[in-house]
């Protein structure tokens, strides 16, 4: 059966409690159609941001984890389909690296210590050892192991240890007679030669430390007692001197020629923009993967990217380009449920949209649950409950509709919930501020905005305490100058609502901010402040302001 396909069901930046509980009740949603109508698809909560305390308070209330993580969508290495080609350990023959490279017909081999990536072999390298290796030492410099030797030309040792190094001496041919032999053979050196007897004692008299018999010439016992003797081994190999003297040069182990520094290798993790122009620079066909510890997992070529499947996405609670995730523009947009006004999202295909005019995304996700028969169980009830008290500040806010009250009640009857005593806790939880920082306090719900060329930005804070509220304005003033600056915004608004006086303070930053604000509300604005009476929702109140003064 094919893998199902992932889809990431995601919020928007610097989320509020809306955007995480939407997210994992539309997951849920689409899970269970998925499975009732054999879909292929396996849909994942996810954020965008931090997890406020308020939304902390909701999760751990319903014993719900946190959804997943992503800072940018776009498309991963992870994404792409990695060639699992098996590594071979470092001692291993250049001649069976070469037939593993043949039978698979690949052109490289990762070099594995334990999970590790040691090294890379291809067969340019191979090619270099056959072509310009002329020193008859090479194969002791390699250390190259006798159990490779006899592997490569398809030997026997018929006296002495297979498992030594061959790590001192020459590499010789032995096709003079014994009197020059003596001339040339020293101490632990290695001679190729054939079924003279002659030839076969000097070598072992001038203490080789090992001969090599071609054509399967027999050795006879008086030169194999005299080689234990004199602790040199024997192989006897099928092949000709020269067919011998071809091979023997590939029992080097791959370690000697392995390309082990400067190796270009990316992580599961590397987006593939970003590898794209590094493997566009490099001559190399194949390029080693490994995951966050290092380990190895595999390779891929220039080859595999033309095969790769844009990330697929769900929005939830937001359909502006601002305030999607990273990368969005390179993701497969299936789906958008919102209650917002239209942004500037767009898409190069058709797909579901669903938007009405409720105070919150989780009012559609339920009525979606309800239209398509799926129950719902208590803790999604919860969730999707705990983001309705609040978005509409438990019914207190112009976005609430008859509908949202009518299927908060619903939700909170199914998951056993006191409306009025949980909403306080659950604002309480969100409303602790005198001990965080300004930024802990600025980005619990911040969103960015574009409308005829001017950006701007507006965050939003609630409490039941006035008090509290008050007292983050002398930090947060000076922090929303730093966020104005990076940002590069025009204007910059931040709303501080008081829940139970149904009253917003509004902090302000940017030089057209008293323009637009005392005219939009009938104010008359400070230099950084404006008590705004009756405004507490950005999304009907606030923002369709500002627009209107902007146009």
């Amino acid at each position: 059966m094919d893998k199902k396909k992932n889809v990431y069901v995601i919020g928007h930046k610097n989320p509020d409690t809306d955007s995480i509980c939407s997210a994992i009740s539309y997951a849920y949603l689409k899970n269970e159609l998925n499975e009732r109508d054999g879909g292929d698809y396996n849909y994942i909560p996810s954020r965008a941001g931090h997890v406020n305390e308020e939304s902390q308070f909701v999760l751990k209330h319903f014993e719900v984890s946190s959804p997943s993580y992503i800072s940018d969508i776009r498309p991963q290495v992870t994404d792409i389909e990695i060639r699992k080609t098996e590594g071979i350990q470092e001692d291993l023959s250049l001649k069976k690296a070469w037939d593993i490279m043949r039978a698979a017909h690949i052109v490289s081999l990762p070099i594995l210590e334990g999970e590790k990536l040691k090294g890379i072999i291809t067969i340019g390298d191979i090619a270099y050892s056959d072509m310009d290796v002329y020193d008859n030492m090479t194969l002791s410099k390699a250390k190259t192991s006798f159990k490779n030797i006899v592997e490569t030309i398809d030997g026997e040792m018929i006296v002495g240890d297979i498992d030594g190094v061959f790590d001192e001496g020459h590499v010789l041919i032995a096709t003079a007679n014994p009197d020059m032999m003596e001339g040339y053979i020293e101490p632990m050196d290695m001679v190729l030669l054939g079924d003279r007897y002659e030839s076969q004692l000097c070598a072992i008299e001038m203490d080789a430390q090992c001969i090599v018999v071609c054509m399967g010439a027999t050795v006879s016992k008086t030169i194999r007692k005299l080689a234990r003797e004199h602790g040199c081994r024997i192989i006897v190999s099928p092949y000709d001197t020269y067919t011998v003297t071809r091979l023997i040069n590939h029992s080097m182990p791959v370690r000697y020629f392995m390309t082990s520094q400067g190796i270009t290798s990316f992580r599961t993790t590397d987006f593939v923009d970003d590898i794209q122009s590094v493997m566009a620079k490099k001559r190399f066909r194949d390029f080693p993967i490994v995951d966050m510890q290092g380990n190895y997992k595999g390779m891929i070529s220039r080859r595999n990217l033309l095969d790769l499947e844009r990330k697929r996405l769900i929005l939830v609670d937001h359909n502006e380009k601002t305030q999607a995730v990273d990368g969005f523009e390179e993701a497969e947009i299936l789906e958008i449920v919102d209650h917002h006004r239209l942004g500037n999202i767009e898409t190069t295909a058709p797909l579901f949209f669903r938007n009405q005019p409720v105070g919150c995304t989780s009012t559609i996700i339920t009525q979606m649950y309800m239209e398509n028969d799926i129950p719902i169980p208590p803790y999604i009830a919860g969730l999707m409950c705990s983001a309705i008290l609040s978005d509409t500040l438990m019914f207190r806010s112009p976005t609430c509709t008859a509908v949202d009250r009518l299927i908060a009640e619903k939700l909170a009857a199914i998951a056993d919930i006191d409306i009025e005593s949980y909403a306080r806790q659950m604002f309480d939880a969100g409303s602790n501020l005198r001990s965080k920082s300004a930024k802990e306090i600025f980005y619990q719900d911040f969103k960015k905005f574009n409308d005829n060329n001017v950006n701007f930005g507006v965050g939003q804070i609630s409490s039941m305490n006035k008090e509290e509220l008050l007292a983050c304005t002398d930090k947060l003033l000076p922090y929303m100058e730093e966020v104005k600056e990076s940002y590069g915004l025009d204007m910059l608004f931040f709303m501080m609502t008081d829940i139970l006086t149904e009253s917003t303070q509004l902090l302000m930053v940017g030089e057209r901010c008293k323009e637009i604000i005392d005219p939009a509300f009938g104010v008359s604005a400070g230099d950084h402040s404006v008590e705004l009476p009756g405004v507490v929702s950005r999304k009907k109140q606030l923002i369709p302001g500002i627009l209107g003064q902007l146009s």
